[in-house]
């Protein structure tokens, strides 16, 4: 290609650069027009249930978290875990669940009661509180976690009813994997439609449930103390309660079982999914009157109660019952079949049926905690998915986002998470379910914890919670302790969720979501800023640390990216520019936000390293003399003024010219360097263009759109003038006679503008390269 050619769509590119980043302005100043309410910027809709039912503290949070932890393990699992772990250590394992989930109720009642709570569950309480990244990760981590809970609790339900049938000698394919997936997927599809029924359902068959369960929990209590009643009884091994007994199943006893010899954090990680409803109530706090008090009240009152009913019960299943029973009547050793014997707390899940007083209502009790269970975690899932959605955090979770009806019902996410949980319902065995979701559940926990501890220990200005029985370095004991749990259980596992967990955080992160929610990250950064900055002038300078901080004249948003894009170049690497915008009117509030978001829209598009300053109401020079000396902070100001050089200086009057040169002595006198930026005529885009993208073509002003690269001024009879351009040639200033000297002899006119090598006017037909002329005075 010839020189000329190139340098044609070298001007095409350039040309076309300008409009784009004018359009900028344009657009926005389209859409915004002189409406101050449009521009109240939200990034996050509201994620409150419109028009939907609002709950109190016992029917929307002490219910559904009991329904939550008496789960599956209560009917079906506590036995065998006394079983293996004898009654002192699960005593333990069920105390260091409960200490994990007091912490964390603590932690999640000072999240809670500090501002405002809509839907959302445990993703709005951790995003609001440490941000969008961590937030969204930990809620797609629990969302999940519950999707799986529902199949686990679905898989017991499915267990205890095939125990059921083969009793009466019934079955449906095999009395065993095969009748699991296919009962436990119907009764997957009933509670997602009860659950997209609405609210006032659900409610209504959860108290049916809870009272159900109570009942079989009494009905078991009252069997135990009774004691047998027949030699069958005898034989299966309930003995009935006595101090031999208990001291008998006071120890461990761990045994190889389902293909998996266990032990003591094996044993915790099939138990601690029991208690892990603590957060029922707050994966519908949307749905509640005042979750700032139903939250902590109900949570501490149902945690206390479910763990003092698991206590009970693994105690008097450990002090009532063999580990090993043949199941022959009036056999004197009943129990010399170890280890291969059929029934006995090891070896039978449905001992509870044997102990109780009516078996029958332990299979109801059974039955209603699995589902009951199974029930809550898939009302809480769609409405978390739904507030991801909302928030556009993840692209794909939007079109989950959409609601439905009055209530604003998640009805896609009720497909989703029907898949989700028909999926590993294909595994049907609890029992390897079970220590998959416990590292879930550890590490959102974990990540609550922090939350709490985050928020305590940096006190953001908005971190007043109302609940203040939590301590800031509690909440940190709990969150290591939740870490340290998840390594014991399975390193493999932790790993495979950490993993999973930074994936998640790096993908939003890499997004960079709209989203600023005040957390308490980013009062980190604040405070970090600040001390920053603190340092930083408190040092002494030196000049090996030296960076170019600009301040650029480029007037109104859009109207000058040449000047915009060499500051972009001079401090692209570890440095900054405030783009100065002087106004010499009064501009109204819609005005001056319309200029700040074009100005914020083409920082970030072009990714300047740019602030926007605006001054109203000041003349040019004043504004300049304000900006020079009251712009930035300490160390962190401008060193550098960046401005257009003045094409239309033979032209413009005596007193504007005055003004620019005034703003460049006073430049020098405050010890600011001065770089000013010449683009040739032929490169700058005509005024009908500059119109067109809403930028000012005041030829008067100085410091404004007729300084710069993108203004033109046209002559009678002629093109583009021709103005001068400033080289730095160490030569004395050429004596001539033309329209130029005035302008030559102000730029030197002044003996407190001190400039070493003076500056030589140079014609544009003889500048050698055409695109940029620049000089720099220091």
């Amino acid at each position: 290609m010839n020189p000329r050619g190139q340098r044609n769509s070298e001007e095409v590119a350039l040309r076309r650069r300008s409009v784009e980043i004018g359009g900028y302005y344009y657009r926005i100043s389209h859409q915004i027009g002189d409406d101050p309410e449009a521009l109240k910027v939200n990034p996050t809709p509201e994620l409150t249930t419109f028009g939907g039912i609002k709950l109190g503290w016992v029917q929307g949070v002490l219910i559904p978290c009991l329904l939550n932890i008496w789960g599956v393990m209560l009917f079906l699992r506590i036995s065998w875990i006394v079983a293996q772990a004898g009654i002192a250590y699960s005593v333990v394992i069920i105390f260091i669940s409960g200490v994990v989930c007091v912490i964390t109720t603590l932690s999640l009642s000072a999240i809670c009661t500090n501002g405002e709570l809509q839907g959302g569950g445990v993703y709005f309480l951790v995003s609001r509180s440490l941000g969008a990244e961590l937030g969204a990760s930990v809620g797609i981590i629990f969302a999940f976690a519950n999707a799986v809970a529902a199949s686990m609790n679905t898989i017991g339900f499915c267990d205890s009813l095939n125990e059921l049938l083969k009793s009466k000698n019934m079955t449906i394919i095999d009395n065993g994997p095969n009748d699991t997936r296919i009962v436990g997927a119907i009764a997957l599809f009933v509670m997602c439609i009860i659950c997209a029924v609405g609210m006032d359902w659900e409610t209504k068959t959860q108290n049916f449930l809870i009272t159900i369960i109570v009942t079989a929990i009494s009905n078991y209590i009252l069997g135990a103390i009774l004691g047998p009643t027949t030699d069958e009884e005898l034989a299966q091994g309930f003995v009935g309660l006595s101090v031999d007994r208990a001291k008998a199943n006071w120890l461990p006893d761990y045994r190889f079982s389902e293909g998996e010899f266990y032990g003591f954090f094996s044993v915790f990680a099939i138990y601690f999914p029991a208690v892990t409803g603590v957060q029922a109530g707050a994966n519908i706090c949307g749905d509640l009157k005042d979750p700032g008090t139903a939250i902590p009240k109900g949570t501490l009152i149902a945690l206390g109660i479910s763990i003092t009913t698991y206590l009970v019960m693994a105690s008097l299943s450990g002090a009532g019952a063999l580990r090993d029973a043949s199941g022959v009547v009036n056999d004197p050793a009943v129990d010399s079949c170890k280890p291969n014997c059929p029934y006995g707390l090891h070896n039978n899940y449905q001992i509870m049926h044997l102990m109780a007083f009516w078996s029958p209502l332990i299979y109801a009790g059974c039955w209603a905690a699995t589902l009951s269970t199974a029930l809550t975690n898939l009302l809480s899932v769609p409405r978390l998915i739904q507030a991801l959605g909302l928030d556009r955090v993840y692209p794909g979770l939007i079109f989950f986002s959409k609601r439905y009806g009055k209530h604003g019902e998640p009805y896609r996410g009720y497909v989703l998470v029907f898949c989700v949980s028909v999926s590993f319902l294909l595994i049907a065995d609890l029992n390897m379910i079970a220590p998959l979701i416990t590292n879930f559940y550890l590490a959102s926990y974990a990540l609550i914890n922090f939350c709490t501890f985050h928020a305590a220990f940096f006190k953001p200005i908005s971190w007043r919670p109302r609940f203040r029985f939590f301590n800031t370095w509690l909440s940190l004991g709990g969150f290591v302790l939740c870490l340290a749990i998840m390594m014991v259980i399975s390193w493999v596992m932790a790993l495979l969720t950490t993993f999973i967990f930074i994936t998640l955080y790096l993908l939003v992160l890499y997004r960079k979501p709209e989203a600023s929610w005040g957390s308490s990250t980013e009062a980190q950064r604040y405070q970090e800023t600040i001390t920053s900055i603190l340092n930083i002038s408190h040092r002494t300078a030196n000049i090996k640390s030296f960076n170019p901080q600009l301040l650029v004249l480029a007037g109104k948003p859009g109207s000058r990216p040449w000047l915009l894009d060499m500051g972009g170049l001079l401090t692209k690497v570890g440095s900054f520019m405030l783009v100065a915008d002087i106004v010499t009117t009064k501009l109204t509030l819609a005005e001056r936000q319309k200029r700040r978001l074009a100005a914020e829209e083409i920082y970030r598009k072009e990714k300047f390293r740019a602030f926007y300053i605006l001054l109203q109401e000041f003349s040019y020079e004043q504004g300049i003399l304000a900006l020079l000396q009251a712009a930035g902070i300490g160390r962190i100001a401008p060193n550098v003024l960046l401005l257009g050089y003045k094409h239309n200086w033979t032209v413009s009057s005596h007193e504007t010219l005055l003004t620019y040169y005034r703003m460049i002595r006073a430049s020098f006198k405050f010890g600011m360097s001065v770089s000013i930026l010449r683009v040739p005529s032929n490169m700058r885009l005509p005024d009908s263009l500059m119109v067109a993208r809403g930028a000012n073509l005041d030829t008067n002003s100085v410091g404004r759109d007729d300084e710069d690269s993108t203004s033109v001024v046209r002559g009678p009879g002629r093109g583009p003038a021709a103005g001068p351009s400033f080289v730095d040639t160490g030569e004395q200033p050429l004596s001539q006679e033309s329209p130029h000297s005035r302008a030559v002899t102000v730029m030197n006119s002044d003996s407190d503008l001190e400039i070493d090598s003076p500056l030589r006017y140079v014609a544009d037909d003889q500048m050698p390269d055409q695109r940029f002329g620049c000089v720099v005075a220091v």
